[in-house]
């Protein structure tokens, strides 16, 4: 049987004879040094932050540099570097359930006695201590080691005990030390001060900006020690606080909670917690700064609960503060292979084919009147024939029938069926290729290129489709003017049209069409997806309806369609055929410079009203068709991850487990303890020592008893 020396030896620096993992050997060779003389692999500082600490993790509330700190604990001999041995056996102390108090523990306790001396323990905290002062003399200490005259060391358990209520404690001398006359009150500043001191490691930059606010909570302007006592509950609590919002939310048939809510979950899942109401009003008053309705969601109380949540150019401001990528930019985001993309493309090519269709056939009879009034000319007498869009579409029903709005209507869905089906995949290409798969984050740059790249590929299909479209929708007036006139007039097929004019005529106004169509999509997408999100609140714990989806979609079209309406009349009067006496263009600028010296500037905007009512709901017909098409028609064989499926099950970002590695996490915890004694220890550069651990490291000498 081991002694008790042997036990405590074990305890603090691990057994020797453990075997390496070959997951472990792999990760030290991956960051290791060769020691030229001796053959020997070893890591140094900078190595073993760049071991213990991935790249990818967040840091901006305890930096990168300061897993330093625990190199000390690694270099268990105190030599500048640790071998594979050190290593193994720091892996191993991760592995324990106690790891991050062991940790914190073993920075100051002796070896060989397995002891924390208190007055070694006053040096090393002495020369890291900055900010407000910590008394360790007082009543609250001598209650772990004792007075004066009967001091004793810390053993393990009594250690971790006493780190368990320092923050606590600090807090209180804090507001001892700010509170000068004695009546119970600090400033609120005095307050924010306090706690970014003692818990800004640990807490959200939105919740560090707005402390002192907490003096809006109740009368008058200044903090009370009930309300930072209140305040200190409710941070050390954050775990079942998260626990109880969100089973209250999952209740909520709306996904949001008031205080009533979240009181009422509390008394049903908590045993011998109960929260106050002034705790209430703290969560609530901090989640719902800039939701004074009181029905706060997940979104809310992340700015709280979460830690990394942050603000700023770089960072989030919410869960949802990027918009959240549909299923087919999910698939393109997490897709590993060309050939998988192209079979991810393919399939949202015909999805979009089917939604393109439908949504052209619901709004072609206005696409018909717009077409008609743009087309109209003031190059001959009488050649006005609509006042307005709505007498062009009396004109039509009457003189041709209602069949007449559906003139060319067959080339039309043939046609649009690839033009949408290519805008839509090459949005969705290009945006999955943008977007983090982590957060679903794509930066608005990125958003306007892939729109403006849908928009630009469309139109190897669009300008065919439109030149033909737009010959045969004209048609009707033609023969009725022809007819007035006393000439012949024979009505040509699509077919015939295609034929006449070949493949250099089928992308006359191509020039038009471009400037059209990319500004248009560059306009479009990005307001699609911001509205779905910022308008209509779609989240991961919010799906949105058809008639919502309709909605964003044609709210989307309006500032694009109408924005754009100059490029369409020019592209309409370089495709149309020009009729004896019309006025005729050679190109691009040569058509917009006789428009404008003909028609005046309001001719731009012809058919602007119809262009607007054609292609807001055309879109939002296409788009909602697009994205309910993909949830029921899943590319075959592939199944999105259960939490994809299912987004109202699962919580918002910085609400949900932790998925970085385990070694990495307890590092990070033990960081968070530490860091609790004071933010300065995150300054501390350990340098080979004399053995005595961090007080080697600090070049301070132990103390006799």
């Amino acid at each position: 049987m081991a002694s008790v020396t042997e036990k405590v030896k074990e305890s603090l620096v691990g057994a020797e004879d453990l075997q390496t993992s070959t997951q472990v050997q792999a990760e030290f060779m991956q960051y290791a040094a060769k020691d030229e003389e001796s053959g020997e692999y070893y890591m140094t500082q900078h190595e073993f932050v760049e071991a213990i600490a991935p790249e990818n993790e967040d840091y901006h509330k305890i930096q990168r540099e300061q897993y330093i700190v625990l190199f000390d604990i690694a270099d268990r001999r105190h030599q500048g570097r640790i071998t594979l041995q050190d290593w193994n056996v720091f892996n191993n102390l991760l592995l324990k359930p106690d790891a991050e108090y062991e940790i914190a523990f073993r920075l100051f306790a002796d070896p060989a006695t397995g002891h924390v001396n208190f007055e070694d323990f006053k040096q090393v905290y002495a020369a890291n201590k900055t900010g407000i002062p910590f008394n360790w003399d007082g009543d609250w200490a001598k209650l772990y080691v004792g007075g004066r005259k009967n001091r004793h060391s810390m053993t393990y358990p009594q250690f971790a005990q006493m780190l368990r209520g320092l923050q606590g404690e600090r807090i209180r001398q804090a507001f001892l030390h700010f509170d000068k006359n004695g009546d119970g009150y600090i400033e609120p500043e005095d307050f924010q001060r306090i706690i970014q001191e003692t818990a800004s490691h640990k807490l959200s930059d939105h919740l560090l900006q707005n402390l002192p606010t907490l003096c809006n909570i109740s009368s008058g302007s200044k903090i009370s020690y009930a309300n930072v006592r209140a305040f200190q509950n409710v941070i050390s609590q954050m775990d079942l606080v998260e626990l109880i919002v969100r089973n209250a939310i999952s209740k909520s048939a709306d996904g949001k909670v008031t205080r009533v809510d979240f009181l009422n979950e509390a008394a049903r899942i908590t045993r011998f917690t109960l929260f106050t109401p002034m705790e209430a009003d703290i969560l609530f008053h901090f989640a719902s700064l800039d939701q004074p309705a009181g029905r706060l969601g997940l979104s809310d109380f992340a700015r709280v609960l979460d830690a990394s949540w942050h603000s700023g150019p770089s960072g989030y401001e919410a869960p949802f503060q990027n918009p959240l990528p549909t299923i087919a930019q999910k698939r393109v985001a997490g897709s590993e292979s060309f050939l998988h993309d192209i079979a991810i493309s393919a399939h949202h090519f015909a999805l979009g084919s089917i939604a393109g269709a439908f949504g052209a056939f619901m709004v072609y009879p206005i696409d018909l009147v717009k077409t008609r009034m743009q087309n109209q000319r003031k190059g001959r007498v009488g050649q006005v024939l609509y006042k307005n869009s709505i007498d062009c579409f009396q004109k039509v029903v009457r003189n041709e029938g209602f069949r007449g709005l559906y003139s060319g209507v067959l080339p039309q869905l043939v046609g649009v069926a690839p033009e949408k089906a290519i805008k839509l995949t090459v949005n969705d290409l290009v945006r999955g290729k943008f977007t983090n798969i982590k957060d679903g984050s794509i930066p608005l740059p990125a958003e306007v290129l892939a729109g403006a790249s849908a928009g630009m590929c469309q139109v190897v299909f669009t300008n065919p489709l439109e030149i033909v479209k737009i010959r045969l929708q004209v048609q009707g007036e033609a023969a009725k003017a022809a007819a007035r006139d006393g000439e012949e007039f024979t009505k040509r097929s699509a077919l015939w049209i295609v034929r006449n004019l070949g493949l250099k005529g089928l992308y006359k106004g191509a020039s038009a069409c471009l400037l059209r169509d990319i500004p248009f999509s560059a306009i479009y997408f990005p307001s699609y997806s911001h509205l779905k999100r910022d308008f209509f609140g779609e989240s991961t714990t919010k799906k949105l309806g058809i008639l919502q989806l309709l909605t964003a979609g044609a709210i989307a079209g309006m500032p694009a369609a109408y924005l754009t309406t100059p490029c369409d009349v020019i592209k309409t009067r370089l495709q149309v055929e020009a009729r004896k006496g019309d006025t005729s263009y050679s190109g691009l600028r040569d058509a917009a410079t006789k428009v404008f010296r003909e028609e005046g500037f309001q001719a731009f905007f012809k058919g602007g009203a119809a262009r607007v009512l054609r292609s807001s709901p055309q879109f939002g017909f296409t788009l909602a068709g697009y994205e309910l098409l993909q949830g029921l028609l899943p590319m075959p064989g592939e199944h999105l991850p259960q939490e994809e499926i299912t987004p109202a099950e699962r919580p918002a970002t910085g609400l949900q487990e932790a998925r970085s590695p385990m070694p990495y996490l307890r590092s990070r915890n033990a960081l968070k303890i530490i860091l609790d004694l004071d933010l300065g220890f995150g300054k501390v550069k350990p340098v080979p020592s004399n053995g005595n651990g961090l007080l080697g490291a600090l070049g301070l000498k132990k103390q006799e008893n």
